[in-house]
Formats: C-alpha cells, structure tokens, sequence
C-alpha cells in the first residue's frame, strides 16, 4: 500500500470544501432556501461529513488541527453570509411592503 502525502490530502480535503462553498454560493433564490428544508439539510450533511473527513485527517497526522479548523470555519462564515444576506434581503422586501 502507497503512503499518501499530506500535501495530496490537503489538496482533496480543500477540492470538498470548495465543492460545499460553491454549492453555498450557488443558492441565490432566497425563497427557496427560506421556505424549503431540504437546503439546509443537505449543507448539514455536506458541513458534517466534511466535518468527520477533517476529524480523520488530524487524527492520522496528514492534517494540523489549525489546518482543519481553519478549513470548517470557513465553510461556516460562508454558510453564516448566505443566511445573513438571506435575512437582510427579506428584511428589506418587507421594509418596501413585498410578502417575504
């Protein structure tokens, strides 16, 4: 069996946590993440498998835990700005007499 560098789970581990902010960003229509669970659901699943994958490559020693901490916490701060916008958009058509 090959020993897998560290450098190579980096980059796999950064591609999954690209993968998940694109799917983040992508989610523009605020009615939809709003009104429809299943978003929320599936970045849950998306954020906690990220999650075990990271957990797993500290405790093997191919990832420093500031390494992978400061990977989640990115993917949280872009979750945190899609739902922040999300809120602020809805405030603002309510503001302006528009049903959110």
């Amino acid at each position: 069996m090959e020993n897998i560098s560290s450098d190579f789970a980096i980059k796999i581990l950064q591609e999954d946590a690209d993968r998940i902010k694109l799917l983040i960003r992508n989610q523009t229509n605020s009615l939809c993440i709003s009104q429809c669970k299943a978003f929320e659901d599936v970045v849950d699943t998306q954020m906690y498998g990220f999650s075990r994958q990271v957990f797993f490559a500290e405790k093997v020693g191919i990832l420093e835990r500031g390494e992978g901490q400061r990977m989640l916490s990115e993917l949280e701060a872009e979750l945190n700005r899609l739902y922040t916008d999300l809120y602020e958009t809805r405030q603002d058509m309510t503001d302006a007499g528009w049903e959110a």
